[in-house]
C-alpha cells in the first residue's frame, strides 16, 4: 500500500524554503572586533582564521567592513596599553574600548556593543577584585589557598566600566563576568548617571567551558592561574541557568545569554521557554576554531557546516548570535 502522508513533497525546491521553520538573516549576527591599544597595525589571530586585532585607529574602518556584508551589529573587546592590579584602564575615559567606541558611533550606524568585564585590564587575569581563602574541604589543612573573585567589591567597577561605555556612545553593555547582582549594580549605575536609554545584555548563563581558549589568546585575557569554575557555572549544571537568568532578568537585563552556545543548545531552549526576554547565544571561539581545523584537513564544508551550526543555534531559540562566522555567513543568507 502506497503511503498517504509524503513530508518529502514539501523538500522540493521552491516549496522547500517556502515552508522553512527557522529563518537566519544578518540582523540576527553580532560581529566581535578586537581593539588593541598596543598595536600599530593589524595583527592576525593564529588560533582564529579570518581575524585580527586591529589599532584603534583602524577600528572605524574594520566596522565598515562588518557592516558591508549586512550584519548590523558588533561586539567590541578590547587590550589595554597597560594592566594593574583592579584592571583601572577598564573605564579610563581614554582607555581602549572608550576610544574605539566614540570613533564608531560617530562614523557608522553600526549597533555597538561593548564587553564590561574585568579579566583584559587585571594584571592576573580574572574577572575582578581578587580575594584569597582556604578551601575548607581540602584534606589537608595546610592546603594552598584558593584564588577567587571578591563578588560585591567588583560590582562597583562594572557599574564605572558601564558607565564610561554608555558615555561614549554604547548602545548596549554587556556584563560577562558571572558576578552576581552585576545586571543591578550596573542597572543603577547607568540610570543614576543618565543613561536609562542603554541596553543591558547580560551574560546570563556563561559557562566553566573548555571552548574559550582562542578567545583568551585574542583578547589576551587568560588567568595569570587558577582558573574561573568559582564564578563560572558548571558545564552539569541545566536547571541553575534558568535561576540565574531569571535573577538577571528581575535587575533589569534586556537581553540575556547563553555562552558557550552549540554544547548548551539544550540551555538555550529552555531558557527561551523560561523567560520572557530576547535570548542570545555565542558562538565561541573554540567552537569556530574546531569547523577551520576540520575544514583545512578536508573533512568538513566550512561553508555549509558554519551555517548548519548557526541555524541549529537559531533553532534552538536564540535571537541574535555572537559569532565569528558573521562576515562570511551573512552574505549568503
Amino acid at each position: 500500500m502506497h503511503p498517504t502522508d509524503r513530508p518529502r513533497r514539501l523538500r522540493r525546491d521552491g516549496l522547500r524554503d517556502l515552508v522553512a521553520e527557522t529563518a537566519l538573516a544578518p540582523s540576527d549576527l553580532v560581529a566581535p572586533v578586537f581593539v588593541d591599544a598596543t598595536a600599530e597595525e593589524r595583527r592576525p589571530i593564529e588560533s582564529m582564521p579570518g581575524h585580527e586585532r586591529v589599532p584603534v585607529e583602524q577600528a572605524v574602518e574594520r566596522v565598515e567592513e562588518v557592516l558591508a556584508t549586512g550584519v548590523e551589529s558588533v561586539i567590541l573587546f578590547g587590550v589595554p596599553e597597560a594592566k594593574d592590579e583592579e584592571g583601572s584602564r577598564a573605564w579610563a575615559e581614554d582607555g581602549v574600548i572608550q576610544r574605539a567606541t566614540r570613533a564608531i558611533t560617530d562614523a557608522t550606524d553600526a549597533t555597538v556593543i561593548t564587553d564590561v568585564c574585568l579579566c583584559e585590564y587585571t594584571e592576573h587575569g580574572h574577572c575582578g577584585i581578587l580575594e584569597q581563602s582556604v578551601d575548607p574541604t581540602a584534606p589537608d589543612p595546610d592546603a594552598e589557598a584558593v584564588v577567587t573573585v571578591e563578588n560585591d567589591a567588583t560590582l562597583e567597577l562594572l557599574g564605572k566600566i558601564a558607565r564610561s561605555h554608555a558615555a561614549a556612545g554604547a548602545d548596549v553593555v554587556a556584563p560577562s563576568g558571572m558576578i552576581d547582582g552585576m545586571v543591578g549594580a550596573i542597572r543603577g549605575a547607568l540610570d543614576d548617571a543618565g543613561h536609562e536609554h542603554v541596553a543591558i545584555l547580560s551574560y546570563a548563563a556563561k559557562y566553566e567551558s573548555s571552548f574559550y581558549g582562542p578567545f583568551r589568546d585574542a583578547a589576551d585575557g587568560a588567568p595569570a592561574f587558577g582558573d574561573r569554575r568559582h564564578y563560572q557555572m558548571d558545564p552539569a549544571n541545566g536547571e541553575e541557568a534558568e535561576r540565574e537568568v531569571r535573577l538577571d532578568v528581575e535587575q533589569g537585563a534586556d537581553v540575556v545569554m547563553v555562552k558557550p552556545a552549540l554544547p548548551y543548545l539544550d540551555v538555550v531552549r529552555r531558557v527561551d521557554e523560561q523567560v520572557g526576554r530576547p535570548v542570545a547565544a555565542y558562538n565561541v571561539s573554540g567552537e569556530y576554531a574546531m569547523l577551520h581545523a576540520a575544514a583545512d584537513r578536508g573533512w568538513l564544508d566550512l561553508d555549509a557546516v558554519a551555517l548548519e551550526s548557526l541555524l541549529s543555534i537559531k533553532r534552538a531559540g536564540a535571537d541574535l548570535i555572537v559569532t565569528y562566522f558573521a562576515e562570511d555567513v551573512a552574505p549568503r543568507l
